[in-house]
């Protein structure tokens, strides 16, 4: 039998266009809701924090045609506690789902049925596998055109999405170099398989690349942008390929990008035969069940480790720690994929 549901429950919603998450938003009281026919009530237990919820906030991702108040956050997993009677066949109170919904800041959640990843438990390992393993993912199978042998660099390789790649890159027989910004990070990378950890506090990467990597890299996996992005695009070997899913650094500012000396662009891709290509996840909703099962069978046959970090000296817990959270991944000090676990109690207000 269900359990019975709380009349209200609480959500985060932005409430102006802010780059700084705790002036955009505020967590509100909400009337419970009923899921549709084809739609599925979910009570969140974990959710995944993204550098690019602050672009959200921002408004950066909208054409003018969103305004505030509007829900934040990309994505959660948790437990069915209502479902519509079209849904009956496929789930039943009680199943554990992962889930990608914009408004997934909430302690529960309305979700197509259409669009949730059964998974066998509320074990947050699974939450990685989502925007951050997606992106690694699609973006390598669908642009980066890997071959055994290749060499592959992946930016922030100790965080949330750039777990993946590395480890998606060993996969296909690829040397894999991964930045981060610590020895701790350092060897995290090196129990991942990645074959050689660059911690650019302690070292020059460009001499790096330049010095153990002569003829270039082939495939880069780039999340950082500034002058991170100059150092890839000047060490692409011949026919080498750049990923943009990202550029970090740019995001706290107003305008949400940083500065970069490199207007060279086209000479430095056409003397080499480079590309330079751009991956935003949502492009690729066709490709995510395909994906996420691919990661699954993987993660489920030891192939894969899904690393999640719940903060260093606080176990971040509620809608309240969110933006702690944010600040706490903004801060560079992460390891995995950062989540947010929600009580398994609610208030029956």
């Amino acid at each position: 039998m269900a359990a019975a549901l709380p009349r209200t429950f609480r959500r985060i919603l932005c409430e102006k266009f802010s780059p700084d998450f705790r002036q955009a938003t505020r967590i509100v009281d909400t009337p419970m809701v009923n899921p549709g026919a084809k739609e599925l009530l979910i009570k969140n237990r974990y959710l995944g924090i993204n550098a690019s919820d602050i672009n959200f906030t921002a408004g950066r991702y909208f054409n003018g045609d969103e305004q505030p108040p509007f829900g934040v956050g990309f994505e959660a997993i948790g437990e069915i506690v209502a479902l519509g009677n079209e849904c009956q066949r496929h789930f039943k109170v009680g199943n554990h789902v992962a889930y990608m919904q914009n408004g997934s800041f909430a302690e529960y959640m309305v979700v197509p049925a259409r669009e949730a990843f059964p998974i066998p438990s509320c074990n947050p390992e699974y939450i990685p596998f989502m925007v951050s393993g997606l992106t690694a993912s699609i973006s390598l199978d669908q642009l980066g055109d890997l071959k055994s042998g290749e060499t592959v660099l992946v930016t922030a390789a100790a965080g949330g999405t750039g777990q993946f790649a590395v480890q998606l890159a060993k996969a296909a027989g690829c040397h894999v170099i991964g930045t981060c910004s610590s020895s701790e990070k350092a060897e995290f990378l090196r129990n991942i398989g990645c074959d050689r950890p660059v911690n650019y506090k302690t070292e020059n990467l460009d001499q790096v690349l330049k010095k153990e990597y002569p003829k270039g890299i082939d495939v880069v996996y780039e999340s950082i942008g500034a002058e991170m992005f100059n150092i890839c695009l000047e060490n692409l070997a011949i026919k080498g390929r750049l990923i943009v899913i990202g550029y970090i650094s740019g995001y706290q500012t107003a305008k949400g990008v940083s500065k970069s000396r490199n207007l060279i662009i086209p000479p430095r891709l056409l003397s080499k035969s480079s590309s330079l290509r751009g991956f935003l996840l949502f492009h690729y909703v066709k490709h995510y069940g395909k994906h996420f099962q691919k990661l699954a069978n993987m993660y489920h046959r030891a192939e894969l480790k899904s690393s999640v970090d719940l903060g260093q000296q606080v176990h971040y817990k509620g809608l309240d720690s969110i933006a702690e959270a944010i600040d706490y991944m903004y801060s560079g000090k992460n390891k995995g994929k950062i989540i947010v676990e929600l009580p398994k109690q609610t208030s029956m207000l």
